[in-house]
């Protein structure tokens, strides 16, 4: 009964910080970033209760300039069309070379021709039945609808393709349009492509697990097919997302278990954007950036590509005097050493580390001493 109590209260504290402001949903690239940052307690507290970040971003000044270009758009979607034209012609030819996919046992179901409200039904059905399948028989899946639990509240996400692979193991399909040059594409780029590709991989592994069926038939090789060199012929490889899968797992178990986050927040703290008749945020920008400031970030300079309060953050972070903040894959690799100055301090001696800092100081240290007689 206490649990009970107690999942309440956090639901209950969840849509008092959202108040009016309406509940935003989660998309596959908006749950990526997640993963982008696990440590960050003010995103993971507005991604768990449902509040617009971009929305927030631009009523307090600092809009991040995200999304892509018309151009860029009207590219991809014409990148995707070529891959799955006639009923996925192209992308089974890769199949069958990066997967060994033999054509003739190969079926084609496009679920999106059944329409919207039937989708998410319709993919259940058609996985299962692929699932208990006792033969080898290949599937591709065309526009298929999963979920994912997101605090509380259901995502729908549509992965671009999902291929039922010989032997019995599903192949997330990932189709983007950067591309591949001599063999290497941009590894930002790569990395956006695995975290988003790995919520799908989730979805499909928890869709499974669901139905009763070994969740692991989903496999963590994921194929990720782009333009290669200058022209637009597709081109697929395996990209290994465990990694992206075991973030995401950790940081969407945090988001269901808010308690701690919440327990430390003063009560009336609200992240409501009080929306007009308009839907336009009127709550007063100062008010809303001092609630804000409340929260602790962990803003890192790759946040400028995967948050939407990445300037409003960054800005908080200059504001504090730390204008020289480590990326987070060094800033992880230093126990938590967050800036360059505490780098330099805790090298020359002038800095005491802090708990559990004792280590990399003691290496930091070394390094600077190694340095120095160097240079003599």
């Amino acid at each position: 009964m206490s649990g009970l109590k107690r999942e309440g209260d956090h639901v209950h504290r969840l849509e008092a910080l959202r108040g009016t402001t309406p509940q935003q949903p989660h998309d596959a690239r908006a749950i990526a970033a997640l993963a982008a940052n696990p440590g960050c307690a003010r995103r993971a507290l507005m991604d768990g209760a449902g509040i617009d970040k971009d929305a927030a971003a631009r009523h307090l000044g600092f809009p991040a300039p995200f999304g892509q270009s018309p151009f860029a758009i009207t590219r991809g979607n014409m990148f995707e069309a070529q891959v799955k034209a006639d009923g996925c012609a192209e992308l089974l030819r890769m199949l069958r070379e990066l997967l060994g996919l033999p054509v003739a046992e190969v079926a084609y179901h496009d679920v999106e021709n059944v329409g919207a409200h039937l989708r998410h039904a319709h993919t259940r059905t058609l996985i299962d039945r692929a699932a208990r399948d006792e033969h080898d028989a290949g599937t591709l899946y065309d526009h298929p609808l999963l979920t994912l639990d997101i605090a509380g509240h259901t995502a729908y996400l549509e992965p671009d393709v999902v291929a039922f692979q010989l032997g019995g193991r599903f192949h997330i399909v990932e189709i983007k349009s950067f591309a591949v040059i001599d063999g290497q594409a941009d590894p930002a780029a790569v990395a956006a492509a695995a975290r988003q590709a790995a919520v799908y991989v989730l979805a499909l592994r928890t869709l499974l697990e669901e139905l009763g069926h070994d969740p692991l038939k989903v496999s963590h090789d994921v194929v990720l097919v782009c333009p290669e060199n200058f022209a637009n012929r597709p081109v697929a490889s395996l990209v290994d997302v465990r990694r992206q899968l075991a973030v995401l797992r950790r940081q969407l178990t945090r988001m269901t278990t808010l308690d701690r986050l919440l327990a430390d927040l003063p009560d009336d703290l609200s992240f409501d954007l009080l929306p007009g008749e308009d839907g336009r945020p009127t709550r007063p920008v100062a008010e809303l950036a001092d609630a804000l400031h409340r929260t602790t970030a962990r803003y890192a300079p790759d946040c400028l590509s995967t948050c939407d309060l990445c300037f409003f953050c960054r800005d908080e972070a200059r504001q504090e005097g730390a204008s020289d903040l480590l990326g987070r894959q060094v800033r992880d690799e230093l126990g938590g050493v967050a800036s360059v100055t505490e780098v330099l301090g805790l090298a020359d001696g002038s800095l005491d580390p802090a708990e559990g800092q004792e280590e990399i100081a003691r290496l930091l240290r070394n390094a600077e001493r190694l340095r120095r007689e160097c240079l003599t």
